[in-house]
C-alpha cells in the first residue's frame, strides 16, 4: 500500500515500540514501504519485516528508552498490554505498573532527546460506558478498562502537560476502538474476541458456543486502517483536541461478526443466552479524525476477518514468542 502522504517518511529515521503487535507491525510494514529507516522495540522474540531493525529492550527502564529513542526524527509509542477482562479483573497490577513505566519513561526520554514529532496509541477502555464514543466526553467518568485505562489517560495527560509547557505540538494521541487483524493476540487465555472464535474454530469446537443473543454491538477495525491512521496522526497531529478517535465507525452485532466467518468457514455455532451478552452498543465517532486527518476505515469486515483468518492458519503459536505479563 503507498500513500503519496506517506513520502515525507522516506529517509527519516523512526522508532516503533511495539512494532510486533497487531497494529505496530501494520506501521513498521507502511513506514517501510515509504522508505523509513525503521527500529521496532518490543520485548517479542519475533521479527515482523526484514527491512527494520528489530531491538530486544524493556522500555520500563528510562536509560533504555533513552538509549532507542537518541538519534531518531519520530516516535510511534503504541506498546502496550493486552489482554482479556478477565485477565484485566485477575491481574489488575501487571496491567498497570508496566503501561504507566514505559509510557511516562518513552515520552519523557523523546522529549529530552529532542523528538518533535510522537503519536501515542490510547485505548477505547480509557472512555467510560456509552453506546457512541466521541472525543468532547474523553475523561468523564470512571474508565471501561479501570486500571489499564487509567494508566491510558495519564500517558495521555503527560502529553498534555508537555504541549501546554513544552510547546511540544507535534505530539498526538489516538484512541483506537476494538482492532482485530494479522498478528493478533491469539493466546486462548487472554484472547480478545476475534482471536478466541478463531482459536475455537480452528480447534474443532463443535458447536462454538458464543456467550449471549449475539445482539451486542461493537466497533470492529482492521488494523491497517488504523495504522493508517496512526501515520497520518503523527505526521498532521490533533491541533488543540487530545485525541482522536480511530475506529471503523460502523457497529456489528456479534450475531453479525460470527455470521461473517461462517460465511467463509465451515464450522458450527451455539449461542448461550443463558451468558451475559455483555454491553449493548459500544462505536466510535471518527468525524473528528476524518476531518483532521483525513482518516478513513476501508476495509470490510468480511475482507478483514479472511485476512486475519489466513495469517492466523500459518502462524498459530506465534502468540508463544511473545511477552506475556500474566505468567
Amino acid at each position: 500500500m503507498f500513500i503519496d502522504e506517506f513520502s515525507a517518511f522516506s529517509g527519516k529515521k523512526v522508532l516503533v515500540t511495539g512494532g510486533t503487535g497487531l497494529i505496530g507491525r501494520q506501521v513498521v510494514r507502511l513506514l517501510c514501504d515509504h522508505h523509513a529507516l525503521v527500529t521496532v522495540v518490543s520485548l517479542d522474540e519475533v521479527k515482523v519485516d526484514q527491512r527494520a531493525e528489530h531491538v530486544f529492550a524493556d522500555l520500563t527502564e528510562l536509560s533504555t528508552c533513552l538509549d532507542v529513542i537518541r538519534g531518531q526524527d519520530f516516535v510511534c509509542h503504541l506498546a502496550g498490554i493486552k489482554g482479556s477482562i478477565d485477565v484485566t479483573m485477575k491481574y489488575p497490577a501487571s496491567f498497570l505498573v508496566p503501561l504507566l513505566m514505559f509510557n511516562t519513561n518513552v515520552i519523557e526520554a523523546a522529549r529530552r532527546c529532542g523528538i518533535e514529532r510522537l503519536v501515542y496509541t490510547s485505548s477505547i477502555g480509557a472512555y467510560s460506558s456509552s453506546e457512541v464514543f466521541v472525543e468532547s466526553n474523553g475523561n468523564s467518568g470512571e474508565p471501561m478498562d479501570t486500571y489499564p485505562g487509567h494508566a491510558k489517560r495519564m500517558a495521555e495527560l503527560q502529553i498534555q502537560a508537555y504541549k501546554q509547557q513544552y510547546g511540544l505540538t507535534g505530539y498526538s494521541v489516538v484512541r483506537p476502538c476494538n482492532v482485530y487483524g494479522p498478528g493478533d493476540n491469539f493466546d486462548p487465555d487472554n484472547a480478545m474476541v476475534i482471536p478466541t472464535l478463531m482459536y475455537r474454530i480452528a480447534n474443532k469446537e463443535n458447536p462454538v458456543l458464543v456467550w449471549g443473543d449475539g445482539s451486542a454491538i461493537r466497533d470492529f477495525a482492521f488494523s491497517t486502517d488504523v495504522a493508517v491512521g496512526i501515520l497520518q496522526t503523527l505526521l498532521k497531529g490533533t491541533g488543540n483536541h487530545p485525541f482522536i478517535n480511530l475506529g471503523s465507525g460502523k457497529g456489528y452485532s456479534v450475531k453479525e461478526l460470527v455470521e461473517t466467518l461462517a460465511s467463509f468457514i465451515d464450522f458450527r455455532y451455539q449461542f448461550d443466552c443463558s451468558k451475559p451478552s455483555g454491553f449493548p452498543k459500544r462505536v466510535m465517532d471518527i468525524s473528528l479524525a476524518s476531518e483532521l486527518v483525513g482518516y478513513q476505515h476501508n476495509t470490510s469486515l468480511l475482507t478483514g476477518l479472511k485476512q486475519t483468518w489466513a495469517w492466523f492458519l500459518e502462524n498459530r503459536d506465534e502468540y508463544r514468542h511473545k511477552k506475556n505479563y500474566f505468567r
